[in-house]
């Protein structure tokens, strides 16, 4: 079913509020870059000066620690047990050794105790860790050496295993002769990272080499990122990071580890975004409700003469009423001489229709009579093979066009024996073998007519094959079952039923019912069976029998295995 074009006052909405859409959607897209701007630069310089406070917390957590160091470095008894170890080293055996070692341990572990440090460690002056203490003692590693001058100072370490720790060390002095070094570490762990993310109000990552050692985020879930995507971007800047922006800000002065600090710029912008979208929503809606009063509006004055028209075309044209004219609305001048050329249109249509129809009806029954008229055995055969095959047609619930084309092409089916010769055609006696293959060109002569006549050519596959077999045996092609096309099969069942019951000049014809018995002995050979069992529902209503009192029982339809319909 087609669908009408939408009327003028809808076209007119449409396009109206397509504008209106376009416009806003334009003023959307500029206020949205221009907040996602603001956002961003609002979010650089937060962790910008969030950067320098951080870094001036970093400054003066390492000061403490160096200071704590120093502090812990005077320790006398320390310093008694490593000059005591110092003193015994050459002239004590291994075992004894060990005890000193132990001694140093154990007033490390006080120190410890006290201060509660994450790693504190002694090393003599070979380098050699002689204690460790504190709860990061664990990860601290044993190679790790750091140079310690006299004065406190920091620097960074990180482990095999990916730990990170800043460091002080100094060395331990008694009356100015060198004992050893004490070092004193801070981890950058999860706990330094959720305290950097937490006054940052930003995502934290410490870095070291090629991977992320720790992430932190104050909430949500932690950001995942390659290290080589923030190496690339050589100081603060923007990144690019699944659909959303992150502003990258450094937080320490050094190439390893490296402490970040990261805030998204959609989350920044994402409530400043939504402001403008409930702004624009009611600008939207308003805009939206004037641009389609005033469509409406305008459209209805300028369409009412239109649609009132094409209503009546439309009306018209579904009841196929083109007999009546259209009557001038009288609401426009434009509209109203439209209505009379389309009434003056119609007629002319509707005449030359009629005497199109009535001469394509009329060649084609003169054409029939004409081939009836050559032989007075055979007059009217074409007319009853139409209305036997328009029978078959109907009993098959073929549809009106396709009934029209077997009626016409059954009345034009045996057109092509105008090209054969009078002694052949009406031979009372049986043909020769070269009278019958000429007899068998005639479907081709016929196609040969009707292909010379452009408005006959929906008729020709019936004149070309309607006697063609479902075995393959007919002529002139030799097509099979479902290659046949259903119109031919049926004009080559109700052309044999007719001769069957017709008498000609060398037999007389047989009853109704011997012909279809005979059609349903070759059904599905010479016949096409659904087509026969058609023609077995049809018959009765044909009342083509010449026995007296009504139509003799005939023969119930035989049960077939009915073939896929053809076009």
């Amino acid at each position: 079913m087609s669908r009408t074009p939408p009327r003028f006052v809808t076209r007119t909405l449409i396009a109206t509020l397509a504008t209106v859409a376009f416009v806003l959607s334009a003023v959307l897209f500029v206020v949205t870059l221009s907040v996602r701007k603001s956002a961003r630069d609002g979010v650089m310089e937060r962790l910008a000066t969030g950067q320098k406070l951080l870094s001036a917390l970093e400054e003066r957590r390492a000061q403490e620690l160096q200071s704590q160091v120093g502090t812990l470095a005077e320790n006398s008894t320390l310093k008694a047990a490593l000059d005591t170890y110092q003193g015994e080293l050459r002239t004590t055996n291994p075992a004894g050794r060990q005890d000193l070692v132990a001694t140093i341990a154990r007033e490390l572990d006080k120190l410890a105790t006290r201060i509660h440090p994450d790693v504190l460690e002694v090393r003599n002056l070979s380098g050699e860790v002689l204690a460790i203490a504190g709860r990061r003692a664990g990860d601290w590693p044993a190679y790790a050496r750091v140079t310690a001058p006299r004065q406190a100072t920091t620097s960074f370490v990180t482990t095999s295993s990916g730990a990170v720790f800043r460091v002080a060390s100094v060395t331990i002095l008694l009356q100015g002769t060198e004992l050893g070094t004490l070092s004193l570490a801070s981890a950058l762990d999860q706990g330094y990272a959720d305290e950097i993310a937490t006054l940052a109000r930003a995502q934290t990552l410490i870095l070291s080499g090629n991977r992320v050692v720790v992430s932190a985020s104050p909430s949500g879930p932690r950001l995942a990122l390659k290290p080589e995507r923030i190496h690339d971007l050589d100081g603060p800047g923007v990144l690019a990071l699944d659909d959303s922006e992150y502003v990258v800000q450094p937080l320490l002065e050094q190439k390893d580890p490296q402490v970040y600090v990261l805030d998204s710029i959609n989350a920044s912008a994402g409530p400043a975004i939504q402001g403008a979208l409930r702004t624009m929503g009611w600008i939207a809606l308003g805009a939206f409700l004037l641009a389609a009063l005033a469509s409406v509006w305008l459209s209805r004055k300028i369409a009412r003469p239109i649609d009132t028209l094409s209503a009546s075309l439309t009306s018209m044209t579904a009841a196929r009423a083109f007999d009546e004219a259209l009557k001038p609305g009288g609401q426009s001048l434009e509209v109203d001489v439209l209505t009379v050329t389309f009434n003056t249109m119609i007629q002319s249509v509707k005449a030359a229709e009629a005497e199109r129809l009535s001469a394509y009806v009329g060649t084609i029954k003169a054409l029939a009579v004409a081939l009836d008229a050559r032989d007075p055995y055979t007059a009217g055969h074409s007319e009853r093979v139409s209305t036997v095959s328009l029978a078959i047609g109907r009993a098959m619930a073929m549809n009106d066009a396709d009934l029209e084309v077997l009626r016409l092409g059954a009345l034009l089916h045996d057109i092509g024996k105008i090209g054969i010769a009078d002694q052949v055609l009406m031979k009372p006696g049986a043909l020769t073998d070269d009278e019958y293959e000429t007899i068998k060109q005639h479907p081709v002569l016929g196609a040969r007519i009707l292909r010379s006549v452009p408005f006959l050519e929906p008729h020709i596959p019936i004149v070309e094959l309607h006697h063609e077999r479902p075995d393959g045996k007919g002529y002139p092609h030799g097509l099979r079952g479902s290659e046949i096309p259903l119109v031919a099969s049926i004009v080559h069942v109700a052309d044999a039923f007719d001769a069957m019951t017709s008498a000609r000049a060398y037999r007389p014809g047989r009853a109704a019912s011997e012909g279809l018995r005979e059609l349903w002995r070759c059904a599905g050979t010479q016949f096409d069976a659904e087509v026969v069992h058609a023609l077995a529902k049809a018959l009765p209503a044909l009342d083509r029998s010449p026995a007296p009192g009504g139509v003799p029982p005939y023969p119930s339809p035989v049960p077939v295995a009915l073939r896929p319909r053809r076009a």
